[in-house]
């Protein structure tokens, strides 16, 4: 039996979530630079540039985490390695924060680590008033920003940079490979990387003949050295396409080889 007290529930539960919706507020917008830094074999610290573009002043804590990849998932730990300074920031509006990434142990010869660097925005209290001049509760979001960040042993590089010199032969490339697995039913796409530095992975499509079917449009996801990484498909993938990808930003697309 229609009941008018579930209908009038209903109306207040509609009106409590248009009301949150109406007060819900970001703290700022943090404009973060560059977004891929590294620490090459020969610097002792990195720069990274906190930039707040809002209209309310910025808090925000960094921590740098070690980053690995096992079962097909990123993993992070606590580490002393890289450490950021400082640890926490107070930018007002339109200021800008120096963040020193400074690594306090060598990277082994010819290796490749990967970091984390977690950005968490800390919003404060706000209270704001109503139109008849009552105070009003407002939502706030915790912002969390994750740069990546890799560091360099000696005779290994992997990021162009026109302003230094240093040996070609050094320059690390990911060695790919791909295959399809169906995981309870569902389709799989698995890039593994036998390289000696990382993959960053976008654009990727499936070209079978002269149909392309794209996986994702832009950012697909890392794959580090020695790791593979999985990533659910749109539907079953059917006879043998090649998989071709746009590996660490670079202008073309390339094929991946398939597993064996």
């Amino acid at each position: 039996m229609y009941s008018p007290s579930r209908r009038w529930r209903a109306m207040g539960w509609w009106w409590l979530a248009m009301l949150m919706s109406f007060n819900a507020q970001a703290a700022s917008s943090v404009l973060i630079w560059p977004i891929d830094p590294v620490l090459e074999a020969d610097q002792q610290a990195s720069a990274l540039w906190l930039e707040n573009r809002g209209t309310e002043t910025a808090n925000l804590q960094i921590r740098v985490f070690a980053w690995s990849q096992s079962g097909f998932s990123d993993q992070y730990q606590n580490q002393r390695d890289v450490i950021g300074s400082p640890p926490v920031a107070k930018i007002e509006p339109g200021q800008k924060q120096l963040v020193r990434l400074t690594r306090t142990r060598e990277v082994p010869v010819g290796q490749e680590l990967a970091y984390r660097i977690i950005i968490d925005e800390i919003p404060g209290p706000q209270v704001l008033t109503a139109e008849d001049g009552k105070t009003a509760a407002a939502i706030r979001f915790q912002m969390r920003y994750s740069v990546p960040l890799f560091a360099y042993g000696a005779g290994l590089w992997s990021k162009e940079d026109t302003t230094r010199k240093r040996d070609p032969k050094g320059a690390g490339v990911p060695d790919l490979s791909w295959r399809t697995v169906a995981v309870d039913g569902r389709s799989y796409v698995e890039v593994r990387n036998q390289g000696a530095v990382h993959a960053r992975l976008t654009d990727v499509t499936f070209q079978q003949g002269s149909q392309s079917r794209p996986l994702v449009e832009g950012l697909l996801g890392y794959v580090l050295p020695g790791a593979s990484m999985r990533w659910l498909a749109p539907e079953p993938v059917s006879g043998a396409p090649t998989l071709q990808v746009r590996v660490n930003g670079a202008p073309q697309l390339q094929s991946v080889a398939p597993a064996h």
